[in-house]
């Protein structure tokens, strides 16, 4: 899996700056309700956070200057996302790592208060390594949350407003694609159902809390949804939703 992380990070580092400020908190997705609409989060008031893939860092913003977060740390594959990270929160003190969120890197275990990850969980090469780690770096009682791609939404395709199941759901498995936000960015992503995410949560020693199939938001109520064949779009995220948000404990 080392050549396939490293394949990413270089295509990371090469769409980065398209993200910044993408899909962070507090919004849990593409056309997806907020954490003022669905208030999944624990009270985080100087308490610390974990942050898996942390991006463009927003989210941690979010975290610092929205719930009263003491300490920031996050860990992102791409060197250049960092870079975008620390300019972003570069008043608020962050600990931030460069570093696969598969690899153990030393991190302090039974520490966070809270893990989470927005958009990014499901680029992990190995889930269950990753969720054993998620759930090392927890005190008892810490909350884990995490927003990704609903497992079904990859596979419904719109073709000229007409919803059709594309490829199969049933099958998980390795998939790239040699073209990423338009750039020669080839991307390698492991695809897998709502119940390996569930079963994996529940192997690693968590208790799943909630499981959130989001509506779309508020924000978008009064928008026009026209016909849409874009992979994101309103009109095929009011009949079908694209995220998948769980809420888990330690």
């Amino acid at each position: 899996m080392n050549q396939l992380l490293d394949s990413n990070r270089k295509s990371w580092n090469k769409v980065a700056h398209y993200f910044s400020g993408v899909d962070a908190l507090p919004s849990y997705g593409p056309f997806a309700q907020t954490e003022d609409e669905l208030k999944l989060l624990d009270d985080l008031k100087n308490k610390k956070v974990l942050d898996i893939g942390y991006g463009s860092g927003h989210s941690l913003k979010y975290m610092a200057e929205e719930k009263g977060a003491s300490e920031l740390w996050g860990v992102d594959l791409s060197s250049e996302q960092k870079s975008i990270a620390e300019k972003t929160l570069q008043k608020l003190e962050p600990r931030l790592f460069c570093a696969p969120m598969e690899q153990d890197i030393d991190l302090p275990k039974e520490y966070f208060d809270c893990v989470y990850s927005i958009y990014a969980l499901g680029w992990t090469t190995d889930l269950k390594t990753t969720l054993s780690l998620i759930h090392s770096y927890l005190k008892k009682g810490g909350s884990f949350l995490f927003s990704w791609d609903h497992p079904l939404y990859a596979h419904i395709k719109s073709e000229g407003g007409v919803m059709t199941l594309e490829g199969s759901y049933q099958e998980e498995g390795l998939q790239t694609f040699e073209k990423f936000k338009g750039e020669d960015a080839p991307m390698t992503i492991h695809t897998r159902k709502i119940a390996t995410y569930i079963n994996e949560l529940i192997q690693a020693g968590f208790t799943i809390e909630k499981v959130v199939e989001s509506e779309v938001g508020i924000r978008f109520e009064e928008e026009d949804a026209p016909v849409s064949d874009r992979y994101y779009s309103l009109y095929k995220t009011r009949k079908f939703p694209s995220t998948l948000i769980i809420k888990a404990r330690k």
